[in-house]
């Protein structure tokens, strides 16, 4: 397995990091104190407030940013571009959107707005590094 494969695996775990995040406030509570519902989930996830309701958004674009990225790896990987320039790529999308989901949750908007910016450019990179 590659490095930038690890990524893969890596990235898709983040939306279920940042859905962690988000539902910690209601851990350990009962539903009737405002403990998670896991009955209604999405319902309970739309009502959060704060750092937690960015947290969940965290989760929807980290889901959102996955398909080009993997496609790019794959497509990058197939037409046989070297493997360094690949890995290189992936590492920095993968620290980007790691970052990206800690500048949302610490609502620093710019830079969350730089770092998606950056991601969205290593993904597209991957498919003309050949």
């Amino acid at each position: 397995m590659t490095i930038a494969e690890v990524c893969i695996l890596i990235a898709c775990l983040l939306p279920i990091v940042s859905a962690g995040l988000a539902k910690s406030k209601g851990f350990g509570k009962p539903r009737r104190l405002g403990g998670f519902d896991n009955n209604d989930p999405r319902q309970w996830l739309a009502n959060l407030q704060g750092w937690q309701a960015r947290a969940n958004a965290a989760q929807l674009n980290s889901f959102e940013a996955l398909p080009i990225f993997i496609a790019g790896v794959l497509i990058a990987e197939r037409l046989g571009a070297p493997q360094g320039r690949i890995d290189g790529l992936a590492l920095l999308f993968l620290a980007s959107r790691i970052g990206y989901i800690a500048a949302y949750v610490a609502d620093l908007a710019n830079l969350r707005s730089a770092l998606w910016i950056v991601g969205l450019g290593a993904s597209i990179a991957l498919y003309f590094i050949g």
